[in-house]
This record gives C-alpha cells, structure tokens and sequence, in this order.
C-alpha cells in the first residue's frame, strides 16, 4: 500500500510529478487479532540526499516485520530539495501513522524511526525536531505528535561540521549555509534528556561517513542521560544495509532485534 502524505500537494513543492509528491508504502502485519496494536517503525533509506537506496528500503521493512512491527518506507524528498523539506516528510509519516493507528493496528505508544547513512541523519532529525502535535490544526495530522518513541540509526551521517559527509550536507543545506543552519541540523547538538532511546551502529574504517558521527551522537546521548546501544565493527564498507555477506555486521539485526525487546517494543528471542 502507497500513501502520499500530502495528497493535496506537499509543502515547498517545486512541481508535480512523482519526486514532488513524498509518500509512505506499508508493509503491514498479516492477521493482527482484532483489538490487538503492534508497533511500527518508519524506514528512512540512505542516499546523501541524492536519492533513495532501495537495498535500505522493503528488505529492511521485510526484516522489520519479521520482528512482528508494521514497516513504512518513505519517498521523502532529496535534491534539488533541501532543508527543510526531508524533515517535513519524516515528520509528516510519522503523524500519518499515528493519525492512522486504529485503521492500521498500530500501538500509537510505539512508533519508532529508521535510517542509513544520509536517513540516518533524517531519523536523527526527526528525534531531535519534533512537536507534539497541534490540538487546534486544521489538517487533522497536523494534531498528532511526530516525536518518535526510539530510534535506530546505521553508519548515520549526524553532524554537520567537522567529520560530516560533505556531499549530504551539500545536498540539504546549500554549498555555504549559515553557520546558526549547520548547528541546528548537527543531530549531535541537539540531543536533550528527551530524546527518544537510541540503538546505533557503525563500521570503524567507514570510508564515506566517518565513524565519528556515530560517537559523537552516542556521547551526546550519554551525557543527557538517554538510554541508548552503540556498536561499532571493525572494518566493513558504507551502505551495508542488511549487512548479509559481511562477517561481522550480520550480527547488527539481531543485536538490534534483542535491544527492541529489552525497551518492550518487541517480543523476546529465543
């Protein structure tokens, strides 16, 4: 099922074709008991803003759902775009799937984000900059909250400065953005003791997006004392994804499988 997420036209839109118009697809649970919610994440894949890898996208809501969670994949806007439009889209899936909870069977109480590399940095976005919704909104979305309940970031571009992915933070904010613009979408500096838990993973020897911006969130995350799980592998290239034919990140989706159900969010494994 593909949802645009605003039907009518989405804000900033600098056209009308399918690039223009984000949207969610689901990957919804079969046989869910009447009565019964589960919990869902919201996948951001990678792709510096560029574009939207697909190896980040369905395989990864396909796993999703094998933990017993409803998946949405988000088209959300890349370049020509900046910021502030990918940040509406995620903000705007998430509401769309607590705006849709009951229809769905979703646990509005347990709606999480996930994201690669430059989704990584969406997702961590999206935990960072966030409302609770406005009760008096005319688009009834616009009245549910786009906080997400946890995170999952892999190999995450996080910050803007000094160890960012250049071609990221080209693509969202402009070849010389303001300096007050480069802080504000630096994830790693606005961390608060609100902050949704947070599972990371990274490779050490990343070529593309140092692992740097990894530490630099976990850190930030310790010091505000937000319950969070930081892995980093030895060696392994960027944009993994499921990290199948790699020796020692295949373990992340299982490591992140037992620290979904430590926060309750998932059944326990055997």
């Amino acid at each position: 099922m593909r949802l645009e997420l605003w039907p009518q036209g989405a804000p900033l839109a600098l056209g009308n074709d399918a690039e223009d118009r984000p949207a969610i697809t689901a990957y919804l649970l079969d046989n869910v008991p009447v009565g019964s919610a589960v919990p869902a994440i919201v996948v951001l894949p990678g792709g510096g803003y560029t574009h939207r890898a697909a190896h980040e996208g369905e395989p990864i809501a396909r796993w999703a759902n094998s933990l017993g969670l409803h998946a949405f994949v988000v088209d959300y806007r890349v370049s020509p775009y900046q910021h502030p439009a990918p940040l509406l889209d995620a903000q705007r899936a998430l509401r769309t799937v607590r705006a849709n909870a009951e229809a769905w069977k979703v646990d509005p109480n347990r709606i999480g984000i996930l994201g690669f590399s430059a989704g990584g940095h969406l997702a961590s976005s999206a935990g960072t900059h966030y409302d609770h919704g406005n009760p008096e909104a005319e688009d009834p979305i616009d009245r549910f909250s786009s906080r997400p309940d946890f995170m999952v970031l892999c190999y995450p571009v996080i910050t803007m400065g000094e160890y960012t992915h250049q071609g990221s933070r080209q693509n969202l904010l402009g070849e010389q953005p303001d300096e007050e613009l480069v802080r504000l979408m630096s994830s790693e500096l606005q961390v608060t003791a609100d902050t949704p838990p947070t599972f990371i993973w990274h490779t050490s020897d990343d070529g593309a997006v140092p692992v740097e911006n990894a530490l630099m969130f976990a850190s930030a995350l310790s010091r505000a004392k937000v319950p969070f799980e930081f892995h980093s592998f030895m060696t392994g290239r960027h944009g993994l994804g499921l990290a199948n034919d790699h020796s020692e990140a295949r373990v992340w989706p299982e490591l992140c499988a037992r620290w979904l159900a430590r926060l309750g969010i998932v059944a326990a494994r055997s």
